[in-house]
């Protein structure tokens, strides 16, 4: 984890990654993608890094200038 890495709970991380909350706990379930996340009891965190980094991951193309 990167220090000052910000924890985001399900429905930050669905409105960062503009994905619907239950979009997002779907793919958690099935394992559509592989992002990261931290559960306790009943809560689930993600770190933003790990969303950036799949953010990453999912971009195709260069932009041209």
């Amino acid at each position: 984890m990167e220090p000052n890495d910000t924890l985001l709970n399900s429905k930050q991380a669905a409105e960062y990654l503009s994905v619907g909350v239950d979009t997002l706990s779907v793919w958690r379930c099935v394992g559509r993608y592989s992002i990261p996340f931290i559960k306790v009891g009943r809560l689930v965190r993600y770190r933003k890094s790990d969303l950036d980094a799949f953010l990453t991951r999912r971009t195709r193309g260069q932009a041209e200038v």
